[in-house]
């Protein structure tokens, strides 16, 4: 039966153009995106997975920087050691020296005191990015190595842990009381206090005169992430106990002024004889007349760094002058050259290990990368063969849709 109201040929024509342009569609997405799967849409499991991926592969990234940055100050570090343990090669050098009579011992010495000034000066300096491995200021340190993803989707963290070295011929005592201590410090008092953001009674640091203080010690205060510290000279020194204690406290004060902390005062007590010197740090604005506020709770901690008590402490003691002091000296030069090759050994061993877990890192990211194309972009090669059948079909069924509409004028001829 013809009929001129339903044209069947032409719906069954039009449904399967309407296939073949949405088939085409995609394929024309596939080659412009260079993705089978871009949106959840096309393949939702997928597309998850994916991006699961993905992010993860930026996390690894992340990784990679904090590797890269653990490598380099693990290096320094090194560096540090192993010019460390020369200098100290040539020291012994010149006490081996030192132990025939007929030499000049004072010249000696003065070459000896030049290489520990030399050791102070690379252990002072051998830091990256703000962190120094061998002054004796830290213990370990962290370097994020890896992400690790639990088959529940658990996400955690593992690092690798530096053991940092104690190269300094000054290290780091308790000495600086907090406030309501007076006389001899303890261990307690280098504990870490806090400033509320708002307290206008303060926290206050003591300055101990019962210490006698020497040339090369410094006392450090750490506000939140910053630092200030004062390091006594040698005139500082031979002034009397008060009176240091009040140029240290005045120093420490003029530096944290400087520190640009909005809204934290500092006040200076100085040594009157009966009360020793003290620095109180409080929130109040510049005049102190209006209770302001600061942006968080800070903590503070003062601590002391006396000259001669680091790891090479004994540097300091080393005396060639007499022949007594150059015996002394050779018997303790062997275990100072030793705790610089032990550094060194630490820092290259662990250096080696960040190296292989970063370059272990980079090919993990990389398989990463190859997984998640493998499921979701196009293959190109078929994309462009699928094109020109799919352009081939809508073609024909463009004349296929042609001429289904054309059947119904053929019913005209019926009626003439």
């Amino acid at each position: 039966m013809s009929s001129i109201l339903t044209n069947t040929s032409s719906m069954v024509a039009l449904q399967t153009l309407r296939g073949i342009n949405n088939n085409l569609a995609k394929t024309q997405d596939e080659i412009s995106t260079g993705k089978a799967v871009s949106s959840a849409k096309d393949n939702a499991a997928v597309w998850a997975i994916s991006k699961v991926m993905e992010s993860d592969v930026k996390g690894f990234k992340g990784i990679s920087d904090s590797l890269n940055l653990g490598e380099s100050t693990v290096a320094v570090g090194r560096q540090a050691a192993e010019t460390v343990t020369d200098l100290m090669t040539e020291i012994k050098g010149k006490i081996v020296a030192a132990q025939q009579d007929n030499v000049d011992r004072t010249k000696l010495q003065t070459d000896v005191t030049a290489l520990v000034d030399q050791i102070k000066t690379v252990v002072g300096s051998a830091q990256f990015s703000g962190l120094n491995l061998v002054d004796g200021s830290q213990s370990t340190v962290d370097v994020l190595a890896s992400l690790d993803r639990q088959s529940s989707g658990t996400v955690s963290t593992s690092s690798i842990t530096i053991n940092a070295q104690n190269l300094s011929v000054g290290g780091y005592t308790a000495k600086a009381a907090f406030t309501g201590t007076t006389g001899a410090s303890t261990a307690a008092d280098s504990a870490a206090t806090s400033l509320a953001k708002a307290d206008t009674t303060g926290v206050a640091i003591v300055l101990d005169d019962a210490i006698t203080y020497a040339a090369g010690d410094s006392i450090s205060i750490r506000l939140g992430n910053k630092e200030v510290s004062y390091t006594v000279t040698a005139e500082d020194a031979a002034q009397s106990a008060g009176t240091v204690t009040n140029i240290i406290a005045a120093g420490l004060k003029s530096a944290a002024d400087g520190l640009g902390i909005t809204d934290l005062r500092v006040d200076f007590a100085a040594n009157d004889g009966t009360n020793d010197a003290s620095l109180t740090f409080k929130v109040a604005d510049t005049n102190g007349d209006t209770v302001a506020s600061l942006a968080q709770d800070l903590t503070i901690t003062a601590q002391f760094k006396n000259a001669g008590s680091g790891g090479l402490g004994a540097l300091s003691s080393i005396d060639v002058t007499t022949a007594n002091g150059a015996a002394a000296a050779l018997g303790s030069i062997e275990g100072l050259i030793q705790t610089g090759i032990d550094a060194a050994a630490e820092f290259g061993s662990v250096q080696s290990r960040i190296e292989i877990q970063s370059d272990f890192i980079g090919k993990l990211s990389d398989s990463l990368k190859a997984g998640i194309g493998s499921m979701i972009d196009a293959d190109m090669e078929e994309a462009s063969a699928r094109l020109q059948a799919l352009q081939v079909q809508q073609q024909l069924g463009i004349q296929s849709l042609s001429i289904a509409n054309q059947a119904p004028q053929s019913i005209l001829s019926l009626f003439r």
